[in-house]
């Protein structure tokens, strides 16, 4: 699935099987890593850093997710997530997986003025044949369902052009509490919604009740 060639992408999420800090994923030295990234966006920063940490993923194990999101879209190649897997080794001793992402639906939450303090993440392979039919189902019900629900304070999905799963569905929150709140879990148990999630392959789901998000502004 990974190729060298250049690729249009808007973030770049890491993934280290380990309970890490923001802290460490700011200190990491960006203007020399994204060196090629284009910085004329209109925007104070040309990317904003997000990380998310739990201690209990889903299988049981440690788990941090960090990402480099772009106000403006990028041409880059893989070697760029090559080059932030070695450094991120280099700083912490941890070993880490980057891709690059493709933005295919951005909503603002019912809470977008709220800081999230909770980050929910879906990643899954559609079976074979079915592609069309559970984008159309994230895109017109399930997506625009969950970010009208309050305490999402941003819903979007992604694909992720390097690794599986390649459906990546994430979620900021004001809490946990949320994706336990009568409107969110009648988004998620439709009629459509059961008919698509069977469809699911490779799935991943991951709560970490810790996200931090700044600017580059705000680091550099």
């Amino acid at each position: 699935m990974r190729t060298s060639a250049k690729a249009l992408c808007t973030s770049l999420l890491l993934k280290t099987r380990a309970q890490a800090e923001f802290v460490q994923w700011s200190e990491l030295p960006w203007a020399s890593l994204l060196g090629s990234v284009d910085i004329s966006n209109g925007h104070d920063s040309p990317w904003v850093l997000q990380f998310a940490s739990t201690d209990q993923a889903e299988d049981g194990q440690a788990m941090s997710y960090g990402y480099v999101h772009f106000h403006k879209a990028q041409m880059l190649s893989h070697e760029v997530c090559t080059a932030i897997e070695a450094a991120w080794h280099v700083h912490t001793g941890l070993v880490a997986q980057v891709s690059r992402m493709q933005s295919q639906m951005k909503l603002a939450g019912a809470s977008a003025s709220a800081i999230a303090h909770h980050h929910y993440v879906v990643e899954t392979d559609p079976e074979a044949g079915w592609d069309d039919e559970i984008y159309r189902w994230y895109n017109e019900e399930h997506m625009p369902g969950l970010s009208k629900v309050q305490g999402c304070v941003l819903a979007q999905r992604l694909l992720n052009l390097d690794h599986t799963p390649r459906s990546f569905a994430c979620y900021d929150l004001t809490s946990a509490d949320v994706m336990g709140c009568p409107p969110w879990l009648a988004v998620r148990g439709t009629a459509w919604s059961d008919v698509c999630r069977p469809h699911f392959t490779n799935t991943l789901r991951t709560r970490f009740p810790y996200t931090v998000t700044q600017t580059a502004s705000q680091i550099l």
